[in-house]
C-alpha cells in the first residue's frame, strides 16, 4: 500500500508535482515515526526497521512511476530479502569483531568509492596501465580472500585440518604450507596428514587461478582449464590419499589461524604488484616475445600466482597469444607448487619435503603432458 501511494503521488503532473511528492514523503515519515515511537513505548523494543522499510517502499513506488520500473522491482526484491533474513543478519553482525567489520568496510570503500572515480584509460607509453582495471583486479583478489576468511569464520576452521587446508587454498596456499610445515616440527606423528593438507590447499589454489582467469577472460580460462585441472586433480588426489593414512591415535589439531585478510596497505601493495607485472609483461612481450613473459611467470610465481594470472588474463588474445598465455600461467603455478615443496623440506624436514615434493613433481609432470598434447 505504501509503495502504491508513492507511485500514485509520483504520477501527478503540474508545477507542484515535486513539492507534492516531497510533502507526501515527509508526512509519511512523520506518521511512521509517531507510530513507531508509540510501539516502542508499549513493547520497550526500539527499532527503526519498520520506518525505514515504509519510507523505502514509498520511494520505490515513486521511482517505479518516474524512473525505472526494473530498478524499482529489483530494489523491492532486495529489501524484502533483507527483511526476511533480519534476525540471522543481526546475529551475524553481533558476532563480528571490530577487525572483521573494518575489513568489510575497507572492501566496500575499495569497491563503491574508489573504483568508480578511477580513470578507465591507460596513461603510460606502453598502453599497459589502466588504473580502473588494476584496481578492479585488486578488489577481486581482496574479495576472494575475504570470502575465504568468512567461510572459515562461519564454519569454524579451528575444528579440523581439512577445513583449514581448504580455507588456506582460498586465501594463501603458500602461507598454509608454511604453517603446516612449522607444525610438523612439534607434531612429527602428523607429518603425513599435514603434507596431505598442504597438497589439498595447493590443488584448490589451481582451481582459484582458473576462477580468477575466468572472471577476466572467459575464452582464455577455457583453454587454461586443462593444465589447471591436471594440477588440481593430482595434488588433490595425493593430498586425500595422504590424509587417509593419518597415524592411529593422532588427534586433529588446529592447524592454522587465519588473520583478517583485508588491510588497506596490503590491497595497495597488491595493486602496485599487479601494475608492475602488467607493465613488465607488456614490455617483455614487445621486446622478447613470449619468452620474456615466460621468464617473468617463472620468477613471479615463486612469490605470487594471482597477480601474474590476472595480468596475463588481461593480455591473452590481444598482446599475447592464448597458447603463450596458458603456458605462462602454467609456469607460474608450477613454480609456485615446487617452491612450496622446498618450503616444506626446509621448514618441516626431509620426510615432509619428500611427500610434498613427490606429489608436486607428479602434478607438474601431468600438467606438462597436457600442455604438450594440447598446444
Amino acid at each position: 500500500m505504501t509503495g502504491l501511494l508513492g507511485g500514485v503521488v509520483a504520477s501527478t503532473t503540474g508545477g507542484a508535482a515535486d513539492a507534492l511528492l516531497a510533502g507526501a514523503f515527509l508526512s509519511l515519515a512523520l506518521v511512521l515515526g509517531v507510530f513507531q515511537l508509540l510501539e516502542a513505548r508499549r513493547t520497550r523494543d526500539a527499532s527503526a526497521t519498520g520506518v525505514i522499510a515504509g519510507l523505502l517502499a514509498f520511494a520505490l513506488g515513486a521511482y517505479a512511476a518516474r524512473g525505472s520500473l526494473l530498478v524499482a522491482v529489483g530494489g523491492a526484491v532486495a529489501a524484502t530479502a533483507l527483511l526476511a533474513f533480519k534476525r540471522p543478519l543481526h546475529a551475524w553482525v553481533r558476532a563480528l569483531s571490530w577487525a572483521e567489520l573494518r575489513a568489510l568496510l575497507v572492501l566496500l570503500v575499495m569497491t563503491a568509492l574508489i573504483l568508480p572515480v578511477l580513470p578507465d584509460r591507460t596513461f603510460d607509453p606502453w598502453q599497459a596501465l589502466n588504473p580502473r582495471r588494476i584496481w578492479l583486479l585488486a578488489v577481486l583478489i581482496a574479495g576472494v580472500s575475504f570470502l575465504g576468511y568468512a567461510a572459515v569464520r562461519i564454519a569454524g576452521a579451528r575444528g579440523g585440518l581439512l577445513l583449514s587446508a581448504l580455507a588456506g587454498g582460498l586465501a594463501s596456499s603458500t602461507a598454509t604450507t608454511l604453517s603446516f610445515a612449522r607444525l610438523v616440527r612439534s607434531n612429527p606423528a602428523l607429518c603425513t596428514w599435514l603434507a596431505g593438507g598442504s597438497l589439498i590447499s595447493s590443488g584448490l589454489m589451481a582451481l582459484r587461478v582458473l576462477v580468477l582467469a575466468g572472471a577476466i577472460n572467459r575464452p582464455f580460462a577455457l583453454a587454461l582449464a586443462w593444465p589447471m585441472g591436471a594440477f588440481a586433480l593430482v595434488l588433490g588426489a595425493a593430498g586425500a590419499l595422504l590424509m587417509t593414512r593419518r597415524p592411529a591415535g593422532a588427534e586433529p589439531q588446529t592447524i592454522t589461524t587465519l588473520t583478517n585478510p583485508l588491510e588497506l596497505a596490503s590491497a595497495l601493495k597488491f595493486a602496485g604488484l599487479i601494475a608492475v607485472i602488467m607493465l613488465l609483461g607488456k614490455v617483455l612481450s614487445r621486446a622478447f616475445g613470449a619468452m620474456g613473459v615466460y621468464g617473468l611467470a617463472a620468477l613471479s610465481g615463486v612469490a605470487d600466482v594471482d597477480a601474474l594470472t590476472l595480468s596475463v588474463s588481461e593480455l591473452a588474445g590481444r598482446d599475447l597469444a592464448a597458447s603463450a598465455a596458458v603456458l605462462a600461467v602454467s609456469l607460474a603455478v608450477a613454480s609456485n607448487t615446487l617452491s612450496k615443496a622446498v618450503i616444506a623440506a626446509v621448514v618441516g624436514g626431509r620426510k615432509h619435503g619428500l611427500l610434498m615434493g613427490g606429489a608436486s613433481l607428479a602434478a607438474v609432470a601431468a600438467a606438462a603432458l597436457i600442455l604438450v598434447l594440447r598446444i
